[in-house]
């Protein structure tokens, strides 16, 4: 007498499951660092494009000239450039501290992927915005240090000390922004482009 049991078979399909890259605690707690890290680079971030707005807010210089009455004044609000550069920084400050409770999101549930695609689209949109701010007051330092002598445009910055140094310092705070807003969508792009 033969025991003979049977078995149904299974498709390959189901009993074939690929085998994630990580084990999944570990692929979660190198998602939870990497996002971890995207909040301290946003709080780096927010405190550069603050800065930024408030030193080149607070660029006014006035020189006085022979009598009190008649002075010379240099201010940010002067020059259209220098004042869209405030409005920008101020915007993507606002914009990255409006961000912090979807990092926050991001580091509680690692595989959060909508929180994570809506802040990877939003850096690139306030990235745009912060470059362009400060390319386009760096260009009109630039100016202010140096001159142009073919269109007669003198430079400013040998009277104008404090005023220069002001806006000079608030351009670099700006590419400081700017480079911290790179780093967290090269991460974030990184960390998205795994498997979930």
């Amino acid at each position: 007498m033969s025991t003979k049991i049977d078995v149904p078979e299974s498709s390959n399909a189901d009993t074939r499951e690929k085998a994630p890259l990580l084990p999944a605690p570990r692929q979660a707690g190198w998602r939870r660092g990497m996002a971890i890290m995207d909040f301290i680079l946003r709080l780096g971030a927010v405190a550069a494009a603050l800065g930024a707005a408030a030193a080149m807010g607070a660029s006014d210089q006035t020189l006085p000239f022979f009598t009190q009455f008649f002075r010379f004044e240099a201010s940010y609000d002067d020059f259209t450039t220098f004042r869209f550069f405030v409005i920008a920084m101020a915007s993507v400050a606002g914009y990255l501290v409006l961000s912090l409770p979807f990092s926050v999101v991001t580091i509680v549930r690692p595989q959060a992927v909508g929180a994570r695609l809506l802040l990877i689209i939003l850096d690139i949109v306030f990235l745009t915005l912060a470059v362009s701010s400060g390319a386009a007051a760096a260009a009109i330092v630039y100016l202010a240090h140096n001159g142009n002598p073919e269109t007669n445009w003198l430079a400013v910055c040998g009277q104008f000390t404090d005023f220069c140094q002001a806006t000079s310092g608030a351009v670099v705070s700006s590419f400081v922004a700017v480079l911290l807003l790179d780093f967290l969508i090269i991460m974030s792009a990184f960390t998205f482009s795994k498997k979930h």
